[in-house]
Formats: structure tokens, sequence, C-alpha cells
């Protein structure tokens, strides 16, 4: 009916070797991960100074935080920039339609038309120093993806809230 003690042991001390390999394998690969980041496969062999400084916890916590604070004040300063605008414009179109000022609503569209030009203009000039900051940005975000990636998260967050 029921294995012998012999046999028992015998699987016994199976199931501890299989366990012990499994353990062996999990550390290797616990020291191969601490290795290879896997951003390093991703991202190029140079992660950054802060990823090599922090653990990933910690640079999602720094990101988290100062993408919330940022996110946060982002949502207000937006709001009071918004109303200010807006209420300006508002107070603008009551002096306008009570006769307090004149618009030369001619001279306005030139000066707009004359803007327009010398944006078109400066956008070809502006090319280079343009694709030199899309660079540089690209490359800190390849250095520092973890931290970038909680600052995203908590911008977001600091929008939301």
């Amino acid at each position: 009916m029921g294995q012998s003690r012999p046999a028992q042991s015998k699987m016994a001390n199976r199931d501890k070797e299989l366990e012990e390999e499994i353990y062996d394998k999990v550390v290797d690969l616990t020291e191969y991960a601490k290795r290879q980041r896997w951003w390093n496969r991703l991202f190029g062999k140079n992660s950054g100074p802060v990823a090599e400084k922090y653990s990933v916890a910690t640079q999602i916590a720094i990101g988290g935080v100062s993408g919330w604070c940022v996110g946060y004040l982002f949502q207000k300063v937006g709001k009071v920039a918004a109303t200010s605008v807006g209420g300006g414009l508002l107070l603008l179109q009551i002096a306008n339609h009570t006769g307090y000022i004149q618009v030369d609503w001619k001279r306005v569209e030139k000066d707009v038309n004359k803007a327009k030009k010398q944006l078109k203009k400066g956008t070809k000039q502006a090319g280079p120093e343009l694709n030199t900051f899309v660079e540089r940005s690209t490359e800190f975000v390849k250095k520092n993806i973890v931290v970038t990636s909680g600052f995203i998260g908590g911008f977001l967050l600091g929008l939301a809230s």
C-alpha cells in the first residue's frame, strides 16, 4: 500500500536536489541580472550615473515624487495663466465694445502677417539648435530611463490631483 522508507527517502533526496538546482539557477540568474541590467540591452552600456548610484525603487520614487510636484505646480500655474489671459482678453473686448478703446483691425492683421513671415524664416534657422536639444534630451532619457519613467508617472498623477 504505502511506499517503503528507502523509496520515500530517495524521493525526498531527489526533491531536495531539484530544489537546490532550481535555487542555484535562480541565484545565477540574479547574479546575471546584476551584471547585465535589462536597460543595458535596450539603451546601451552607458546607463548613466543615477542608475549606478541608486536602486530601481529609489529611482522610481525620486522620479515619481519630483514628477508629481512638477505636475501639481504645472496644473495650478496653468489655471492661473489661463484665467489671466482669458480675463485680459475679456476685459479688452468689453472695453472695445463700450468704446473705451478703438482697435485698428487692419493694422493688427498686417502685424500678424508680418509675424507669420518672420516665424517661417526663423524655423529654418532654428533647426540645428532644436535638433541638438532633442538629441541631448533623448540621450538623457536613455541614460536615466527609470527616473524618467517615474517622473512621467508622477507628472501625470500631479496633473490629475
